[in-house]
């Protein structure tokens, strides 16, 4: 099972005091998590004031400082229209990016989505296709580049409780694979959740077997509801419910 830790997500600095936002930041936390037992990262490229950037130069900082803290470990980035809102002005930054990650996510419910994993692509990047609900779902079923996308992501909201997220991924989960049919098998599916979703979303990719994520991202908040001092803590937490529930 992968565990992919995201890092920072589109929160500012001062929404958390453990949020990494320079590339030292994101490097440190980088080498912490994949000690703590991520296997990937996903992180927010951020400019001077801390806002998502698509900026070349900012990217091949981010990069470079991470792989240098943590070789080897897999990093990708997100391509959110809440950065560049034209898909056409994001096609573009992307084939500007002089150091490039290894996979980058796309929301397929945002505009332009083929047009943007399309320009990824092109250059070697994977393809991470975020599907938020039913409609995303069935969006993506019908690109032209679903079957080279690296795996999908399915992204539960803030707001449903345990057995509401529950009942929610199974949809989306049984959507997928029925519209799928017998490719489903080769799909690598990564389940998560945000605020109140983002534990009982963990617990139940474990139960179904799928990919899971945890970080400052999706949640400020340990399993029991305390404060989590930093991605690490979170991280360590995951892996804790992942080896508990696997010895079962």
């Amino acid at each position: 099972m992968l565990l992919k830790a995201c890092l920072n997500g589109v929160r500012r600095p001062g929404d958390h005091p453990g949020l990494p936002v320079t590339p030292a930041a994101l490097a440190q936390d980088a080498a912490a998590v994949t000690r703590a037992g991520a296997g990937a990262v996903h992180v927010h490229v951020k400019d001077e004031v801390g806002i998502d950037t698509f900026g070349a130069a900012e990217l091949s900082a981010v990069l470079a400082a991470v792989r240098d803290a943590a070789p080897g470990l897999p990093v990708g980035v997100t391509t959110g229209a809440w950065a560049l809102p034209d898909p056409g002005t994001r096609a573009t930054a992307i084939r500007g990016w002089t150091v490039l990650p290894d996979f980058a996510s796309v929301n397929w419910h945002e505009d332009g989505a083929d047009r943007v994993a399309a320009a990824l692509l092109a250059r070697g990047i994977g393809v991470e296709a975020g599907l938020w609900h039913a409609e995303a779902v069935s969006a993506w079923l019908v690109s032209p580049h679903r079957d080279r996308c690296l795996r999908v992501l399915l992204e539960l909201p803030d707001g449903p409780d345990e057995t509401e997220t529950s009942a929610a991924a199974g949809r989306l989960v049984h959507q997928l694979r029925t519209g799928l049919g017998q490719s489903a098998a080769r799909l690598r599916v990564l389940l998560h959740g945000e605020g109140s979703s983002c534990w009982p979303a963990l617990r139940e990719a474990v139960r179904l077997g799928l990919d899971s994520r945890i970080g400052l991202e999706d949640t400020l908040q340990l399993p029991d509801g305390s404060p989590a001092p930093d991605n690490t803590a979170l991280v360590a937490a995951a892996r804790e419910i992942i080896s508990t529930s696997t010895t079962r």
